[in-house]
């Protein structure tokens, strides 16, 4: 009995695997041994190597982060020029539609190239920040380039004011019946601008129209 309860003493003071494998860590050599003594030969070199160390990885995060900005820099350039190109390919397209739309209504009326200047600065404009009454003018100023902006300001107030809520096409018709028949060529100044104002107070309406489909 008093064997088998030594035994088992015994086999309980054994050192276990994991106890072994502790020590083995303990005492094994490692590679780089900190210099304690920094008057040593060995100090001098070790710390050299750590000052290299942390200059090769202060030049590593530099490096990354000039990379990193440049591929974001990059990105976006790329998406604003994406953006763009689609921006200017639907401005074509409304401009094109617009267009048609004008030609359809007042081509008998108006000179082509004035129907597709007004179609063409309405789908630049339509975005824009501009008073209504602004906009109208925007339209038309090139075509009508004896025109001071206030004049036509004048001119272009009870359209931007009546916007919301007359039928433009019976706004640009009232406007022709008032003016009357007669060659585009034969009218009078104020008469081509007052005509130009309602087909762009036409085209500002229509557009929105078109958007919506787009």
């Amino acid at each position: 009995m008093n064997n088998k309860i030594n035994g088992s003493d015994d086999f309980q003071t054994l050192p276990s695997q994991m106890h072994l494998e502790f020590l083995e860590a303990l005492l094994q050599v490692e590679d780089a041994t900190y210099p304690w003594n920094p008057s040593e030969e060995q100090s001098e070199e070790y710390f050299i190597q750590l000052e290299e160390q942390f200059a090769l990885k202060d030049v590593l995060e530099d490096e990354l982060t000039v990379r990193s900005q440049a591929f974001y820099s990059q990105l976006d350039t790329l998406w604003a020029a994406s953006t763009e190109k689609y921006g200017c390919s639907m401005n074509q397209s409304i401009a094109a539609k617009l267009q048609e739309s004008l030609q359809a209504s007042f081509a008998a009326r108006v000179p082509q190239e004035w129907l597709r200047a007004i179609a063409q600065k309405t789908a630049q404009i339509i975005n824009s920040k501009q008073s209504m009454a602004e906009q109208l003018v925007d339209c038309v100023q090139s075509l009508l380039p004896s025109w001071g902006e206030e004049d036509l300001l004048v001119l272009a107030r009870p359209y931007a004011y009546a916007m919301r809520s007359n039928d433009p096409q019976k706004t640009a018709e009232t406007v022709f019946n008032n003016v009357g028949e007669g060659e585009w060529t034969n009218l009078s100044e104020i008469e081509q601008a007052r005509i130009s104002l309602a087909i762009a107070y036409y085209a500002l309406r229509k557009i929105n129209t078109l958007q919506g489909e787009a």
